[in-house]
């Protein structure tokens, strides 16, 4: 029987005649002449071929001294030699034996061309600004992000941008199962060639196999790490078979494998994939490996997805429906919608690979699958749902999030408090009406309060310590301020934003209580004596005449008494009187008069100071907030167009 064609473009290098080794290789067990550029075992093998017989030209013959173009026992691709020795010498067809198609050389030279001539399509419509949002949203994110958390993401980004450069006019579809389950004998069915090994000796497939149904598909293969000698292209159908043109199926080992390389490859290859068909038997539809490990994890790329319930032909009468309705309540169960009724999901069959029930409903299904040319796009698809389902958690806020008016305010006050804004407001305010009071008040009152302060010394000596143990409370209110509109801010966050704006929060507030400090001082009520209203002058001048008038009536009645004024003690005691009592009453009114622009005045000294207060805790806190803030609605937008969300 004759074996299988390998369809590998190979790349090694320059060969040993200086000829370049793009070629395939085609083997053929038959006797006679070999195929050109394959290895003839028979008597006089043809141009470039290997002979054993004698006079093999162009080869390495052992029964005569036909040796040319390669140095003695070394290997050489012979591939552009023996495609040049059949095109201008017409040398024999390609061998088609049982079960095997030949290759023509020009389609291996398309294959070989294809590694490096980039054929994929740029992908269009949501998909495309998916993946642009989803590039985006890990762009914004790496600095806040762990790297574990986005490292699907990004694993999402590659493969999409290598599926991109790839061949779009074919579907890479896996075959996986668990041991027993029938997986290559389904693929030999499918492929209507006997290409992957199959009996009871387990584990029968040990190595990913590939059986091509069109041309230009070595990246593919490459991106899977198939290797060339595990490429097979199928005979019934082959090229001309359009109902399969663009398939490529690869058999995989067993899920369930004892051996651990064997589960690795099949976990490596699924998630290169296009599509897979999952293969399970009577006895082990239900195992927990398959449903815990692929199938619940995969639900949401049921589009993509083929369930075969094999060897259906060892149940007896009815129970082949009632295992195929557990396998649907199992699936369903798993989170995977079906495909039923022309709704869109995963598509479950029965079949006997053995007896070939089944498979050709299996075969025209894959038909139109692969026709669709839209696998990558749907795999490529599932995929960002899958790593935007594993990313919500730390881009889904809950509840409405941000930074309130009331939550600024509050911070303002806080710091304005700490500031002593109030305190300075009123201080200024005081002043204000004690230079009133110095200006319009009776001499004899000033005089009496200049008495009063120098008997009472040591006043400045307690005020010192409570502007010490002042400054340390101010310190400790700014850090309240500043951890609480912190909080504010991170209620309702996902994590990993709640702790970025609150590192935003305390490296602003580094400073800020040195800098609230300077504020005080240079932001305060201004040094010296603060402006006179316009009434002023006219108030000093009353205060003055009513001194004076004082004074002159004690002069006169002085004078009087000595004799040296005629008598009349009313009219100097009048005098004196009037000077008496108008000079309170003149202070009393300009302290009434005072108490508005005293006022106006301490309100605004604490106004420049509390804006001032507010200013510097805006720009080294709140400002630092909001753009974190703001960053986390950017990319919480990207989200929502990564999971097709609306906001």
């Amino acid at each position: 029987m004759a074996d299988v064609t390998d369809v590998t473009a190979l790349a090694d290098g320059p060969g040993e005649t200086g000829a370049g080794q793009t070629g395939t290789r085609s083997r053929a067990r038959r006797g006679g002449g070999a195929d050109a550029g394959g290895r003839g075992r028979g008597a006089g093998g043809d141009a470039g071929g290997r002979g054993r017989a004698s006079g093999g030209e162009g080869g390495r013959g052992r029964g005569g001294n036909g040796e040319s173009g390669g140095g003695t026992g070394r290997r050489w691709n012979d591939g552009l030699i023996a495609r040049h020795a059949g095109g201008r010498k017409g040398a024999a067809d390609a061998v088609a034996g049982v079960g095997v198609e030949g290759i023509d050389e020009d389609d291996a030279t398309a294959d070989a061309a294809d590694v490096h001539q980039p054929i994929g399509g740029a992908y269009e419509g949501p998909l495309r600004v998916r993946l642009d949002a989803l590039r985006e949203l890990v762009g914004l994110s790496r600095t806040r992000i762990e790297g574990t958390t986005l490292s699907e993401a990004g694993r999402v980004l590659d493969e999409a941008s290598t599926r991109q450069r790839l061949s779009s006019r074919h579907t890479v579809v896996a075959i996986a199962g668990a041991t027993g389950s029938g997986k290559s004998t389904l693929f030999n069915a499918l492929a209507e060639v006997p290409i992957s090994e199959t009996g009871l000796r387990r584990p029968t497939t040990s190595a990913p196999i590939a059986c091509v149904w069109s041309e230009g598909a070595a990246g593919l293969l490459d991106r899977l790490a198939i290797p060339g000698r595990l490429r097979r292209r199928p005979l019934a159908g082959g090229d001309g078979d359009e109902e399969l043109k663009g398939l490529v199926l690869v058999d995989l080992p067993d899920h369930d494998s004892a051996v651990v390389a064997h589960r690795d490859q099949v976990d490596r290859v699924l998630a290169l994939v296009d599509a897979v068909i999952w293969v399970v038997d009577p006895e082990k539809y239900a195992d927990a490996a398959l449903h815990e490990r692929y199938l619940r994890p995969l639900a949401g790329h049921a589009e993509i997805t083929f369930v075969v319930l094999n060897q259906v032909d060892r149940l007896p009468g009815e129970a082949a429906d009632q295992v195929l309705d557990d396998l649907r309540r199992l699936l369903d169960e798993d989170g995977m919608a079906l495909g039923e009724h022309g709704e869109p999901g995963a598509a479950v069959l029965p079949i006997s690979a053995l007896t070939g029930q089944g498979v050709g409903e299996l075969r025209e299904l894959l038909g139109r699958f692969v026709q669709e040319r839209n696998a990558a796009a749907r795999r490529l698809s599932a995929d960002v749902d899958a790593a935007a389902s594993r990313l919500r958690s730390v881009y889904v806020a809950d509840g409405r999030t941000g930074l309130g008016e009331r939550s600024r305010e509050e911070f303002a006050d806080r710091l304005a408090w700490a500031v002593g804004a109030v305190a300075t407001g009123e201080a200024a305010e005081r002043e204000w009406r004690r230079n009133a009071g110095r200006a319009c008040g009776t001499p004899w009152l000033r005089l009496w309060r200049w008495y009063e302060r120098s008997r009472t010394p040591g006043g400045g000596a307690a005020r010192a310590s409570v502007i010490v143990e002042d400054e340390l409370t101010a310190r400790q209110r700014v850090e309240q301020a500043v951890r609480t509109v912190a909080e504010d801010a991170a209620a309702g966050l996902p994590r990993p934003w709640a702790q970025a704006v609150r590192e935003a929060a305390v490296r602003g507030a580094v400073g800020l209580p040195e800098t609230l400090d300077e504020l005080a001082v240079t932001a305060g009520p201004p040094s010296g004596r603060p402006a006179r209203p316009a009434w002023w002058p006219a108030a000093v001048l009353a205060q003055a005449a009513m001194t004076l008038l004082q004074i002159y009536g004690g002069l006169w009645l002085a004078g009087q008494i000595i004799g040296v004024l005629p008598p009349g003690i009313v009219p100097p005691v009048l005098v004196m009187l009037a000077g008496i009592v108008g000079g309170p009453l003149v202070e009393w009114a300009c302290a009434a008069a005072a108490r508005g622009p005293a006022r106006r005045y301490g309100q605004d000294a604490e106004r420049r100071l509390r804006e001032a207060a507010a200013g510097c805790g805006r720009a080294k806190v709140l400002d630092p907030i909001a753009a974190e803030l703001m960053r986390y609605r950017e990319v919480r937008e990207q989200y929502s167009t990564v999971s097709g969300l609306t906001r």
